[in-house]
């Protein structure tokens, strides 16, 4: 079911999974039944380690469908769902990528919804109702009574969903800087909009924040962010909440990462690892007189390096030392060595650190390198 190159077409559908393998075949059930996209799609199902039928019942699709489906799994270490859909859309063909969670059905018209809607430079943001326990029960495979099931979404659920179009297209019509949010289970995104960030960052670990912050970083690439959901919708099947997931957004284990300062557009952990080579630095000019300074020097010897004035994606200063930030960067990141501290560090105006820099780091030649990991 894998293919090392994949052929390709309009749009791919980048299926996330774990350990559900019912509600993963009500998921392809509705992908089998779209309508009006034939020959246009592939599937990928990006599985976090299941150790139950998953692979079997995927196996059993693709044997009775005429698209190409592909599957993709590795052993369980714990959530990680930024790492599932960026192997997931490495598989795929499509020059849209519309990831879908393994828990939310799709209305036969959705994906050519998608299709209808999508224009360079712009991602697509859906959203899901969600079915009550007793609806989600009765759900079995094959064609599916819309308009009845439709009837069984609780009323408060379409209030919600409408109040978020609402919100979502005034935030879009006043382009506001952040909203409205990336929901990573049911989007779509150019795959060189999506390469050109670098996916989702991996260092998100556990549930939550990995959408939010993709959606940030597409904007930082030029990539507006535009609702479908007054379009289309999918409708998420019941299931206990995983334990990892907290009943507040700000609660979340990754919150403390996503409300970093010195975001870069293209993370470093990502489709791809980025090394410190691959990096754009901004470099002080007193760079050889300190320990440190000269230690980052033969660290980033081939690494490109912004001229003076340039913009980069990571910007330093060193202190002790004369260097300021006089570039446009990413992420401002400052070095101190040989005992330097923010306060006493020489040349430093009150408050100075606060304002300019993202990151202050005590290091010495021999920790530099995981630091400068790090960052970013």
């Amino acid at each position: 079911m894998t293919a090392p190159t994949p052929a390709r077409c309009d749009i791919s559908l980048v299926v996330n999974t774990h350990q559900r393998p019912r509600h993963l075949g009500l998921v392809l059930a509705s992908i089998a039944a779209q309508e009006g996209v034939a020959g246009r799609f592939d599937v990928v199902v990006s599985d976090d380690g299941s150790t139950d039928d998953t692979a079997a019942v995927v196996a059993a699709f693709a044997a009775r469908v005429p698209f190409p489906v592909r599957f993709t799994t590795e052993q369980r270490d714990g959530f990680r769902l930024a790492r599932v859909r960026n192997r997931g859309a490495l598989l795929a063909g499509g020059e849209t990528l519309l990831f879908l969670d393994g828990d939310c059905i799709l209305p036969p018209d959705h994906v050519a919804a998608y299709l209808a809607r999508r224009q360079r430079g712009t991602a697509l943001l859906g959203y899901c109702v969600r079915l009550p326990e007793e609806a989600s029960r009765d759900l079995e495979p094959g064609p599916v009574d819309w308009h009845a099931l439709s009837a069984r979404v609780p009323r408060a659920e379409r209030e919600a969903v409408a109040r978020r179009l609402r919100k979502q297209r005034w935030h879009s019509w006043l382009r506001h800087p952040t909203k409205p949010r990336l929901a990573g289970g049911n989007f779509a995104v150019w795959r060189d909009d999506y390469v050109a960030v670098n996916g989702f960052d991996e260092r998100f670990r556990g549930w939550g924040q990995e959408d939010d912050d993709l959606g940030l970083r597409l904007r930082a690439a030029g990539v507006r962010l535009e609702p479908i959901i007054d379009r289309t919708m999918t409708y998420h099947v019941w299931h206990p909440t995983d334990p990892s997931a907290t009943p507040r957004w700000r609660d979340g284990a990754n919150v403390g990462y996503f409300l970093r300062r010195g975001r870069l557009t293209k993370c470093r952990a990502g489709l791809v690892r980025r090394p410190c080579g691959q990096i754009v630095w901004g470099l002080p000019p007193d760079l050889p007189t300190t320990a440190v300074g000269r230690a980052l020097a033969a660290l980033l010897g081939g690494a490109p390096q912004a001229a003076p004035g340039g913009a980069c994606e990571i910007d330093v200063v060193i202190r002790p030392g004369s260097g300021t930030f006089r570039r446009r960067a990413e992420c401002r990141v400052v070095l101190l060595a040989d005992g330097a501290t923010g306060r006493s560090a020489p040349g430093i105006r009150p408050g100075w650190f606060g304002r300019r820099a993202d990151r202050v780091v005590s290091t010495d030649p021999e920790t530099l390198p995981a630091v400068l990991d790090e960052v970013g």
